[in-house]
């Protein structure tokens, strides 16, 4: 499996994207896959971050901030070129070795113009945005923050047989969180530790403020702060905390699950630091410090993720009165650590990787010649257990049933293979703009996550000769939970329950 992965980062664009798409290259290189970044030139130590990791890097011509062709997304600027130079220069740093199994895109100023033209390279494309301000022409899309309107955000900017992954199930954690979570210690009622982390830029030196509102408070706590090689008040800062009594100073932090593990209390940035904090259960005082994380952090806050006051980060005073709050409220504090565990597992970096190292799978319309294989797979106990009708089905009435369907222009039935193993069946009933859906799998190939995939073949299928359907419906028994789950994860949406009640044996 081959993947290739475009993202930046930069001053104006922060190390966010890049760190997110480094865990998920890293999961997917554990998992066997050979990976290349495709990036502008990288801030100091992030490049060596990458090679280190055991990952390619091809780097791109340096930016101009005079470029910006219209019509661009809103953030078209953070690119340095046009959409079209960007993707002939990406096109040639993947050129001259066939075709990437993903192509990762991670870059709010990307849509699905640029996306098209990656085509020639890329079987298939995954989208990371939590802009939802642009339309993609990709295949799955992640956005792995918490919106209190998640699940219609895309509507309308995604292709119709996108897989979406949506929410704080799939944020891109480092394989420590995990560990780290397993043996949490239970916090106090007592505030001994405090995390400051705004992120590996911090343009605003909002660190800064966060150490002016702890030296005014007085606290008597040890203190860690976190930033990046690339902060630009660095030099300060290393000067500061080393002055300052019990307060260490951490540049390019490698072992974020263990501070994070270590704090009674956080004070930092939204963003992917948010999932971080709420995976190990540390409440936090959090504030938008980007355009881009004022919906994440305003519904992460009223959903009791985090504490996020109307103030100004920059104003040590008012930081100073929200973080007293929090540090004298233990019931608020333990509210919030509730909720983060509760929400974000850590495990989402191997579910995304999962999608996509799985094999590709191919459908095809079935024939006469399937008639033994379906007989077969459809009268296997696993699958007649969840079927309407779990009788067994006799060879010359499945033979009739067989002819009827392939002669019915109304149905659709498809045939899926991957890796030249026969992988299951999917079904399709059209009425005017309209289909349902079933689907099963082969014997034995359940437990290998194809489902997801033979369903996305089949819909790829479908949106290529039946384009007058828009809607797509299916059911599922109760009881049948990979069902459920396979429908929702494939942004399937409930509509209606069906009850019933037998009132004779």
């Amino acid at each position: 499996m081959r993947i290739a992965l475009r993202t930046d980062a930069s001053g104006r664009i922060g190390t966010g994207h890049l760190m997110r798409c480094l865990t998920l290259a890293d999961t997917l290189r554990a998992g066997g896959a050979r990976t290349r970044f495709v990036c502008r030139p990288l801030p100091a130590g992030l490049g060596e971050l990458v090679a280190g990791r055991g990952h390619e890097l091809a780097s791109l011509p340096p930016g101009s901030d005079a470029v910006r062709a219209l019509p661009d997304p809103p953030h078209a600027e953070w690119l340095g070129a046009t959409q079209a130079d960007d993707a002939d220069a990406t096109l040639a740093a993947l050129a001259g070795e066939g075709t990437w199994d993903w192509l990762v895109v991670d870059h709010y100023a990307l849509d699905a113009r640029w996306e098209a033209r990656l085509r020639s390279v890329a079987r298939r494309i995954l989208a990371i945005d939590d802009l939802a301000d642009r339309r993609h022409d990709c295949d799955a899309l992640l956005d792995q923050n918490f919106y209190a309107d998640g699940a219609a955000r895309y509507d309308g900017l995604v292709p119709g047989h996108c897989l979406r992954l949506l929410g704080p199930r799939h944020a891109l954690l480092r394989p420590e969180f995990g560990a780290a979570r397993a043996r949490l210690r239970e916090r106090g009622d007592t505030v001994r530790r405090l995390l400051v982390f705004f992120g590996g830029i911090d343009a605003r030196n909002l660190t800064g403020a966060a150490l002016d509102a702890l030296d005014a408070l007085g606290l008597d706590a040890d203190v860690d702060v976190v930033i990046g090689a690339a902060h630009p008040q660095r030099a300060v800062l290393e000067a500061r905390c080393a002055a300052r009594p019990r307060t260490t100073l951490h540049v390019q932090a490698a072992n974020m699950a263990e501070l994070i593990a270590a704090a009674d209390v956080g004070i930092g940035a939204a963003g992917v630091a948010t999932w971080e904090r709420c995976a190990l259960g540390l409440p936090a005082l959090a504030f938008a410090v980007a355009a881009n994380q004022q919906a994440l952090w305003r519904d992460a806050a009223r959903e009791g993720l985090l504490l996020g006051p109307a103030i100004d980060a920059c104003d040590p005073s008012a930081l100073a009165q929200q973080l007293r709050a929090l540090v004298d409220n233990p019931a608020l504090r333990a509210h919030l650590a509730r909720r983060g565990l509760e929400t974000v597992d850590a495990l989402g970096a191997a579910r995304v990787a999962r999608v996509l190292l799985q094999p590709e799978v191919v459908v095809r319309a079935a024939t006469e010649a399937d008639a033994r294989d379906l007989f077969e797979w459809r009268n296997a106990p696993e699958v007649r257990r969840f079927s309407r009708n779990d009788a067994p089905i006799a060879w010359d009435d499945h033979r009739r049933w067989l002819a009827a369907t392939l002669a019915d222009s109304r149905r659709v039935l498809l045939v899926g293979s991957a890796g030249g193993s026969s992988v299951g069946v999917v079904r399709y009933d059209l009425a005017g703009g309209e289909a349902e859906v079933s689907i099963y799998l082969a014997p034995g190939q359940a437990g290998r996550g194809l489902g997801r995939a033979l369903l996305d073949a089949a819909e790829h299928w479908l949106a290529a000769r039946h384009s007058e359907v828009s809607l797509v419906s299916a059911e599922a028994l109760a009881g049948n939970d990979a069902s459920h789950r396979l429908f929702t994860g494939c942004g399937f949406e409930a509509f209606s329950t069906r009850y019933r009640k037998r009132i004779r044996p």
